[in-house]
């Protein structure tokens, strides 16, 4: 049963030697703790009668401490157990969510905030947890404690009973208006905590950007208002929550008034003995703290309702791009050439691309140029399947991509991106990354040739800790052009198949992108490789260069081919060799 099809119930239930254990555990506690008035009452009703000795009286004592003592014990055992349930249940609805967020594709991820899957798998998942182990904890003592309490309370007198009994329509009756407020209003307090910690998370994302613009005042002022929101909700969310506590309270005792003059009088006129009323209120007590539990569980239950709620939308997303009828599980190693065939890509109205045909050999190197926003990215998004086309087909070998596992295919692609991410770890751990043995990556020859390769191992060399030097949050701790050189590492690292750079060189100068080139030479001879970039220092060594312009192939050929004619690329070739000669000096 996968994340998505999970119900809480089917967590649970899988969990179930700890349920059995732990209803056990309560129905022990509540058998023992009822049965303790027994001995109050026959220890009275014999003092009152004249015949309790002393050695009877020290036997009820012993026999009232060490029911007391193993209560208590069963008690710690109990709680160990159920709320110890609900820490597993919690982890295994994480683990699962988390296994379920890495199958959805970039779409999900530009409709979500960052901050709102956060406070879902923190906030709403705790309050699932809470559910699960106290939910389940003081709903199994509600129930064993009340029908045993009250089948002995009717067997030892009927009136009395009918009148605790009686209690419990007034106190239902409570509830339901109550319920109603708070889950409305836990509802609200929860979509403004995402937002405020989306906010969060957004601020301390572009510290960089708050603190060049030096708007941290504005910003300030933003955080203070949601979070003056924030407050005013739970404010709200509490006084609807607030009169539970009193209201359980009211009716105990109105419970205790009620049985006082019932059973007293019955006591006075001789129909129960003092010993059997005095049980009664021992059982009143008993019930007092499963009567406020109610309350409180009821809240449990109405939190956790709006808060699985919010997690089943993460679990029944689904992805736009996976595998599907037509992947054929026998493609473990698709080989050929990538070829685009009347391939268009359609968004809220706009074409991106528009029919675009290409072959790229197998093997071969292949430079794509065109103007920012004609549709180069999208076009290497298409062979990674981060998209799927709205016409056409890409095929590698003859197989449409769709036809090729997911996994299959992804595993045989080493990407660097425009705007590189890296985690917070080592160098080392980053590079060796997008290795399968990566958990616990081991410095070697892999990871110091990729870094080679990529021109950063000297700069790597000079860092305190070198390799296990830890890079922060996004590499923020390393320049934009060693985190691109990070990138190329950890892409090299895999030994793809196929190598898609997409612009991976704007953020070094022309000297190292021209050392790295050289070194990237053989490399690049070895698999098919996709070059994206504005530079013709880069283009040229590209051994055929596609122009893009508008979401449309305008231009193929060499490097000398497209400056020999008039388009895109000689109009880019010019420009750029003025500027080179206007920097010389």
């Amino acid at each position: 049963m996968t994340a998505a099809s999970k119900t809480l119930y089917a967590y649970v239930l899988a969990r179930r030697r700890p349920v059995f254990l732990g209803l056990l555990l309560v129905l022990a506690v509540c058998v023992i703790g009822l049965g303790v008035p027994f001995i109050l009452r026959y220890a009275i009703d014999a003092l009152t009668a004249g015949r309790l000795t002393f050695p009877v009286l020290l036997t009820c004592c012993a026999a009232y401490v060490g029911a007391t003592l193993l209560t208590s014990a069963l008690s710690l055992a109990m709680r160990r157990v159920l709320l110890g349930l609900g820490y597993q249940v919690e982890y295994d609805i994480r683990r699962d969510l988390f296994a379920h967020l890495t199958t959805l594709d970039a779409a999900f991820y530009q409709r979500e905030r960052t901050g709102d899957l956060m406070t879902r798998l923190n906030s709403d998942l705790g309050a699932a947890r809470d559910l699960v182990g106290q939910g389940l904890l003081q709903a199994s003592r509600m129930v064993f404690g009340f029908t045993l309490a009250f089948g002995i309370m009717f067997i030892l007198d009927v009136r009395m009973a009918l009148t605790v009994l009686g209690i419990l329509p007034c106190v239902s009756t409570g509830f339901f208006f109550l319920v109603r407020r708070i889950r409305a209003r836990y509802d609200v307090s929860q979509e403004q905590f995402s937002a405020l910690s989306n906010f969060a998370q957004e601020s301390f994302a572009g510290i960089r950007t708050l603190k060049g613009f030096g708007i941290e005042p504005r910003r300030l002022e933003g955080f203070r208002r949601i979070n003056e929101d924030y407050v005013r909700l739970n404010l709200a969310l509490a006084r609807a929550e607030n009169p539970v506590w009193p209201f359980m309270a009211l009716a105990f005792s109105i419970g205790i008034a009620l049985l006082l003059l019932i059973g007293g009088r019955q006591v006075i006129e001789g129909r129960i003995s003092l010993g059997t009323f005095v049980q009664f209120n021992q059982y009143l007590l008993y019930l007092q703290w499963p009567m406020l539990a109610l309350g409180w569980t009821t809240n449990l239950w109405q939190r956790a309702i709006a808060s699985w709620r919010r997690l089943c939308a993460i679990r029944d997303a689904r992805p736009e791009v996976g595998d599907g009828p037509r992947t054929d599980v026998a493609l473990v190693e698709p080989r050929g050439a990538l070829a685009f065939r009347g391939v268009s890509l359609s968004r809220e109205g706009r074409t991106l691309l528009d029919r675009v045909d290409l072959v790229i050999p197998e093997g071969c190197t292949v430079g794509i140029t065109g103007p920012t926003g004609s549709g180069k990215t999208l076009l290497a998004s298409l062979i990674v399947r981060l998209l799927d086309p709205s016409e056409g087909e890409v095929l590698i070998g003859g197989h449409d991509l769709r036809e090729i596992p997911l996994a299959v295919l992804r595993r045989q692609i080493g990407v660097v991106a425009q705007e590189p991410f890296l985690f917070s770890d080592t160098v080392a751990g980053n590079i060796a990354f997008g290795r399968p043995s990566a958990v616990e990556p081991v410095l070697d020859e892999d990871i110091l040739w990729a870094a080679e390769v990529a021109h950063l191992r000297a700069d790597v060399e000079l860092f305190p800790q070198k390799f296990q030097t830890l890079v922060g949050e996004r590499g923020v701790t390393l320049s934009g052009g060693q985190r691109q050189r990070a990138a190329l590492s950890r892409a090299l690292a895999r030994s793809p198949r196929w190598l898609i750079l997409d612009d991976a060189f704007s953020a070094v100068d022309t000297q190292t992108e021209a050392r790295i080139l050289e070194q990237l030479r053989p490399v690049l001879a070895d698999r098919t490789t996709i070059l994206i970039s504005h530079r013709v220092s880069t283009l040229r060594h590209a051994d055929r260069i596609v122009v893009i312009e508008g979401g449309r192939v305008t231009q193929q050929g060499t490097h000398a081919e497209l400056v020999a004619r008039p388009g895109y690329y000689r109009t880019l070739d010019e420009i750029q060799r003025l500027e080179a000669r206007l920097e010389e000096p």
